[in-house]
């Protein structure tokens, strides 16, 4: 069994835990580490867990709501870690004391009774990963950070069974708010973060029958509304908007088990 649990997701920090198991061991992943320390332990404490039953972390690219206290955690509590070469660099390549791993496009991470699968997106950052999970049964798609779905995107979450995917602002929103042109230009852009519309499109490429579960991610506090969100990724898929999940900055999301709508 594959299921998620978002821990928070927003401009605020995003981490997303994601647990397999076979019955027999367990193994917990968690990608990005940007909320704070004590943010990280009461929500997993609100399902029965601490940071100490993390098997490892993986960052998706070095910006601060992403990486936040990685290497802190990594450290104290002995988890291993995966980032981009990127990323690593990016961040002023500090040491993490014989816990690093470099995470490639298309090399799948082992998890013992699961596999999350890195590949590459367009966003304004060093070398950023996005992944590609399974257990053999199910597919999880992760994707958040990105400007555009590239082909190679589209290619990496073809087949999926539960997406957890950014849409991060209202077009119409944005151009209306009070950001400077350049943020606006910057977060619109082709590296920046897809808006409603974009991800709409996104999806009515990747629909298919076996597509249970949609959670949009990282939503703007500023430029969207869930509702909108849904609206828009509803549509795209002939489903009731209430259908598609939202992942929130102060509660995330409670489990979902992929493949399950």
């Amino acid at each position: 069994m594959l299921r998620l649990k978002n821990l928070g997701s927003g401009s605020a920090g995003n981490a997303t835990l994601i647990e397999g198991s076979d019955g027999i061991r367990t193994r917990r992943l968690l990608v990005d580490c940007g909320l704070g320390v004590r943010q990280l332990e009461a929500r997993l404490g609100q399902v029965g867990l601490v940071l100490g039953d993390i098997s490892a972390i993986f960052i998706t690219h070095e910006h601060s709501d992403h990486i936040g206290c990685a290497r802190s955690v990594a450290l104290r509590h002995r988890i291993p870690i995966w980032m981009s070469h990127g990323t690593h660099a990016a961040t002023g390549s500090p040491d993490f004391d014989g816990l690093l791993h470099m995470a490639h496009d298309l090399a799948p991470i082992d998890l013992g009774c699961w596999q999350a699968t890195p590949f590459t997106v367009p966003h304004d950052a060093r070398e950023p990963l996005q992944l590609r999970c399974t257990d053999g049964a199910v597919h999880l798609g992760v994707l958040t950070d990105l400007g555009h779905a590239s082909e190679h995107v589209k290619t990496q979450l073809a087949g999926c069974h539960t997406l957890f995917v950014e849409a991060n602002h209202d077009l119409a929103m944005l151009e209306a708010s009070r950001y400077p042109q350049f943020l606006k230009r910057r977060i619109a852009g082709h590296y920046g973060h897809m808006a409603n519309s974009a991800a709409a499109e996104l999806l009515s490429q990747l629909k298919h029958p076996g597509l249970a579960c949609v959670i949009a991610a990282h939503l703007s506090a500023q430029n969207n509304t869930a509702i909108l969100a849904q609206q828009a990724l509803g549509s795209a898929l002939n489903w009731a908007p209430e259908r598609i999940g939202v992942a929130t900055q102060n509660d995330g999301t409670p489990w979902i088990t992929v493949g399950v709508g």
